[in-house]
């Protein structure tokens, strides 16, 4: 990356510093930088310099204006947090100005920048504050004249101080390294769009910076589970295409980010000497985002048939159940397929004899069940067992079914052909009686029985 040059005092920071001591009154080597062309009333002979020190043959950078520079047989040890030379804590944003030029400008070759970064460096640590001040008669008391020095610097240093100050209020940190999943449902197998940012203090994304990542439970198209993406020219997100191979798909991230606050170090002898500062190096910044993932959704199609014509047959309602044919199936969205009433969806089949039913949950077994027998196929239909067809819909796939219906038995009336006359038929019915004599007495006498009573009803009426 552009911004990614890393300081030679960086190293310093990891370093257990045990030089032989040496006196307050040594004199550092001057490294890269410019002289200002007058000194500042009381200050140390040699303040003039704005730059870099040779320190045991690194280019270190120094605050605590006007003590004496670091000689490379001065020890330095790790210190605490940054302080101004009046003893008090850096404000957040100067801490974060002062490391993101250390780490973007340190090891720069330009004197002009150096002196530029120089002249910074003491203006934000040795300000007036309380016993610093201007008219301070020691070094340790006398703060840096930023006015006196704009005036005695090159103008091309001037120059590159506003440039450096404006870079630094852009660009420091802390970053921001954050990790986002699609909102959208997730599918195994099918291609999404996660990203990765990288922000700074100030919102705006940081441009052209790589972000590393790793995957699990999905892969790039390539089929790699790892790799690099790198943020947009104008800062925007980097955006990763990542193809969901089981249910937890999950991506995490790694990005490099200036620190937040410069790490000081201090002579080990004597405090009447200036402070090393350093960024520490770079801040490494994680990140991590995760999401659901489910099977492509399926569809179930069914087909009714006539079980003689083997035509489709239209309008006839089907409810959609689980394997038990009697809850409700499974939506992609884990939801139950109901209707209004709360109960398994019922459906009808079209024009063409066929209904389908789609976005359910894959892998899932499927139940049609016929509701009603649909006009001229009554006889055969039992409503305590109807006809159903099941089957198990897979990711991605349609499942067709048939359900096979048996008509009516037909009535076939028996009829005469019509005589020659043309007249209309009418069945008649001939019969040959025999019957043995005794039974004729009983007849006769049956008759003569009934010719009695209907005189003697007659004799009632009269």
């Amino acid at each position: 990356m552009g911004w990614k040059r890393l300081a030679a005092v960086a190293m310093v920071s990891g370093l257990a510093l045990l030089t032989v001591p040496a006196t307050a009154t040594a004199v550092g080597v001057k490294g890269i930088g410019h002289n200002a062309s007058g000194l500042q009333p009381n200050a140390t002979p040699g303040s003039e310099w704005h730059g870099s020190y040779i320190w045991q043959n690194k280019h270190v950078w120094c605050v605590q204006y006007a003590l004496p520079a670091p000689d490379s047989n001065v020890g330095y040890k790790e210190g605490d947090a940054l302080l101004t030379k009046a003893g008090k804590p850096l404000a957040t944003d100067i801490a974060a100005n002062i490391s993101y030029l250390l780490l973007r400008y340190s090891t720069t070759k330009s004197p002009d920048e150096a002196a530029a970064l120089a002249h910074l460096l003491h203006t934000w640590t040795s300000p007036v504050d309380g016993d610093v001040n201007l008219d301070a008669k020691d070094a340790k008391h006398l703060a840096y004249d930023s006015a006196f020095y704009a005036s005695k610097l090159p103008p091309v240093v001037m120059e590159a101080v506003a440039r450096l100050k404006a870079d630094a209020e852009v660009n420091r940190g802390p970053w921001t390294l954050t990790a986002t999943a699609p909102k959208e449902p997730l599918i195994i197998g099918t291609e999404s769009s996660w990203t990765l940012a990288l922000l700074k203090a100030n919102g705006k994304g940081v441009t052209n910076a790589p972000i590393g990542f790793n995957l699990t439970d999905a892969k790039l198209a390539d089929g790699s589970v790892s790799g690099q993406a790198t943020t947009g020219a104008d800062g925007s997100p980097a955006v990763v295409k990542i193809i969901s191979t089981g249910p937890n798909p999950s991506i995490t991230a790694v990005a490099a980010s200036p620190a937040d606050k410069p790490v000081v170090h201090q002579p080990i002898p004597t405090d009447n000497m200036q402070r090393m500062v350093t960024t520490g190096g770079e801040k490494t910044l994680n990140a991590a985002a995760n999401g659901k993932a489910k099977t492509a959704p399926g569809i179930v199609k069914i087909t009714k048939i006539d079980s003689e014509t083997k035509k489709s047959i239209a309008g006839v309602a089907l409810r959609v159940t689980a394997k038990d044919q009697t809850s409700p199936a499974v939506k992609q969205d884990d939801t139950p397929l109901v209707g209004t009433d709360g109960k398994p969806l019922v459906l009808q089949t079209g024009t063409d004899g066929t209904v389908a039913v789609p976005d359910l949950r894959t892998p899932q077994e499927i139940c049609l069940v016929e509701v009603a027998a649909p006009k001229g196929y009554e006889e055969f239909f039992d409503p305590k067992a109807p006809p159903a067809a099941c089957g198990t819909v897979a990711a991605g796939q349609t499942l067709a079914l048939e359900l096979v219906n048996k008509p009516n038995k037909p009535v076939v009336p028996s009829t005469i052909p019509a005589g020659a006359d043309g007249q209309t038929p009418v069945a008649t019915a001939a019969f040959d009686t025999k019957l043995r004599p005794g039974l004729l007495l009983g007849v006769g006498g049956l008759v003569l029985l009934g010719v009695a009573l209907a005189g003697f009803l007659v004799w009632r009426r009269q």
